[in-house]
């Protein structure tokens, strides 16, 4: 296998856009965005807004779309296939039923090919990894809603990812989890050259530890640091939940490119 260029990026699209069979209107429409190598990109926007959508097409489980996408300079399915990009979705009821320890459920992420001593020490390097070595005997089934994420991400993190996506990691998460994840993402950083896309509807979770925000609402309204997000970006974003909550909400949100800091990715028209 050739060398993989550093300086390809780990994530781009070019015009992405997705329409699902029978839909009167497309899921994600003119997406470009760029995400560099060892860099955390949180994706925020609203339920519905395309953020799941998003995931499955980078992770290669979409296909039928338009535009170009390149993961680690290579074909979705590509690089799904040769497990170089991993997603926590989120927390599964499916995997507390299993009647396995913590650390046997992260050694089944392990590649294969290795002697069950190594599959054990990479899986107890992943529970450290995530602040969770003391959970490797319990059994999945006891642990609580964080702990579980905890496990998960170090599963993700021992099948040995380039891409690490996490959608919706604060789902049922309490305020102490919370503060763990914001350590957790600065571990990630520290200890792995890993690219984390963050999905979320939640500016708690990507405010957490993003170098950068891109907001997605079928259209990409925002693209930047996360400092740069204004209270009109954000509820240009989130407009639709807050109509079903308060009613019909009139917002004068400018263009991507107008926000301190930000640039332009998305059609100005749909702002």
């Amino acid at each position: 296998m050739p060398t993989p260029d550093p300086t390809t990026p780990a994530l781009e699209c070019d015009r992405l856009s997705y329409t699902y069979p029978g839909a009167d209107a497309p899921a994600l429409e003119g997406v470009t965005l760029r995400v560099e190598r060892g860099e955390r990109l949180g994706v925020l926007g609203p339920n519905g807004g395309g953020k799941s959508t998003f995931l499955k097409i980078a992770m290669g489980l979409i296909r039928g779309w338009s535009g170009e996408v390149r993961v680690l300079g290579e074909p979705p399915t590509a690089a799904r296939r040769r497990r170089r990009i991993a997603a926590v979705h989120q927390t599964p009821g499916l995997v507390r039923r299993f009647p396995i320890s913590a650390v046997q459920a992260v050694a089944l992420a392990v590649r294969s090919g290795l002697t069950r001593h190594d599959r054990r020490r990479i899986a107890a390097d992943a529970l450290e990894i995530v602040g969770a070595r003391a959970l490797a005997g319990r059994p999945v089934g006891d642990l609580s809603g964080g702990e579980l994420q905890r496990v998960l991400i170090a599963r993700a993190l021992a099948a040995e990812p380039e891409i690490l996506a996490l959608d919706e990691p604060m789902v049922g998460v309490d305020l102490e989890g919370q503060a763990r994840f914001a350590a957790l993402m600065d571990r990630l950083r520290g200890r792995r050259d890993l690219t984390v896309l963050l999905i979320s509807h939640d500016v708690r979770a990507v405010a957490a530890g993003c170098d950068r925000v891109a907001c997605l609402a079928r259209t990409l309204h925002y693209h930047d640091a996360p400092e740069g997000l204004t209270p009109q970006v954000l509820a240009e974003v989130f407009r639709h939940e807050m109509a079903g909550a308060f009613g019909a909400v009139h917002v004068e949100a400018h263009r991507a490119g107008d926000c301190p800091g930000g640039h332009a990715h998305a059609d100005p028209s749909s702002h």
